[in-house]
């Protein structure tokens, strides 16, 4: 066997040896045997830190470098999170070696059961070590350097995790971890407006939330049942969470504009949200038919609302005619004037689109 293939022996061994289902819940059990400080902690806290520390030691290895820059950035908040809570750093040491030390005895157990060479194992440990001590000295320092002896607001917390998944990469897997978020799955991205009432979102957990900027977001391991308006969209791996938060916001953004209540996935308004986008489309939607809007004159807006109630009713004018406290009969005469003026027949599966767009884009520009 080459050294190439020698090595890749090793980095397949750690990895089983990671993902063993039964290794981590050993590992808590030990540290919180071990390490009295750190025994006052959520299983749940210790767990979330542990699983990311082994993501990112596991890829380094694989990698055969470094921490890279985002890891060492979870590190320093773990650092943080840690002298916040009160946990001296050399219990927060202790805890690591404590975690380091049966996962090597296991890849040791494991190694000599398969015949991997002890000469590459050993490499692989002088390599973890290489970024266990880079890692040390970012965790001192941030710990060190952290004044506050109060616990942190869960919600500072969340916007931390929040902030590292939607950077992708690697960051968004050591995230993930630390958050406990099952991301086999695929993960689910709601967006609100603040003053959402998270409550109904944490009673579903494990899930992720704060307020980011103007925006309340949540990351979920499922589909949250929520009565509050909201965008939502998913499943997606844990680096697509950037493009799926703004997936969930077109979603938000459509519901608002059309009146639906609820968690309103994309899926459900996807081409609503495609039109809501397209504001250069909507313009030259609005440059054809000015003069329809003109030739309407004060019915203008009575026939758009007309027309949008019964395309939004299924085309029944009795629902339309109810939603808007007229005959079923007006309902009709209205729809009949928007296709004389514009020539656009609602009536059709292209035309239905069109005059949904363009009595949307009319009724908006007038307010």
């Amino acid at each position: 066997m080459n050294r190439r293939d020698d090595w890749t022996a090793v980095v397949d061994l750690i990895e089983r040896v990671m993902g063993d289902e039964d290794l981590l819940p050993s590992v808590i059990s030990g540290v919180r045997a071990t390490v009295r400080e750190v025994a006052v902690l959520p299983p749940s806290d210790i767990a979330g830190h542990t699983r990311a520390l082994l993501t990112a030691a596991t890829r380094a290895l694989a990698d055969r470098r470094g921490p890279t820059e985002a890891e060492l950035s979870f590190v320093e908040e773990l650092g943080v999170t840690r002298a916040r809570q009160g946990v001296p750093i050399e219990a927060v040491l202790g805890a690591i070696h404590v975690a380091e030390r049966a996962i090597w005895a296991r890849a040791r157990e494991v190694g000599r059961a398969e015949g991997v060479s002890a000469e590459r194992l050993l490499d692989a440990r002088e390599l973890y070590d290489d970024w266990a001590d880079a890692v040390r000295g970012r965790l001192i320092s941030a710990h060190r350097a952290t004044k506050t002896p109060a616990d942190p607001r869960a919600g500072s917390r969340d916007a931390a995790i929040l902030r590292r998944l939607l950077q992708g990469g690697s960051a968004a897997a050591l995230a993930v971890a630390e958050a406990g978020l099952p991301a086999d799955d695929g993960l689910w991205v709601l967006v609100a407006r603040p003053g959402f009432d998270e409550r109904a979102l944490r009673e579903q957990p494990p899930v992720v939330c704060t307020v980011v900027g103007d925006l309340f977001v949540g990351v979920l391991s499922r589909a949250p049942s929520v009565p509050a308006t909201a965008g939502l969209a998913g499943p997606a791996a844990p680096d697509e969470m950037a493009p799926v938060q703004r997936l969930a916001l077109a979603a938000l953004i459509t519901a608002e504009s059309t009146g639906r209540t609820g968690v309103v996935h994309i899926a459900d308004v996807a081409w609503q949200a495609a039109l809501t986008a397209r504001a250069d489309l909507a313009a030259a939607l609005l440059d054809r038919h000015r003069h329809a809007w003109a030739n309407l004159g004060p019915n203008a807006e009575p026939v758009a609302h007309a027309v949008l109630a019964w395309l939004e009713s299924d085309r029944d004018v009795t629902v339309a005619g109810g939603r808007l406290f007229v005959h079923p009969n007006t309902v009709r005469n209205r729809v009949r004037r928007f296709t004389e003026v514009t020539g656009i027949d609602p009536a059709g599966t292209f035309g239905a689109v069109n005059a949904w767009w363009l009595c949307r884009t009319w009724l908006r520009e007038a307010t």
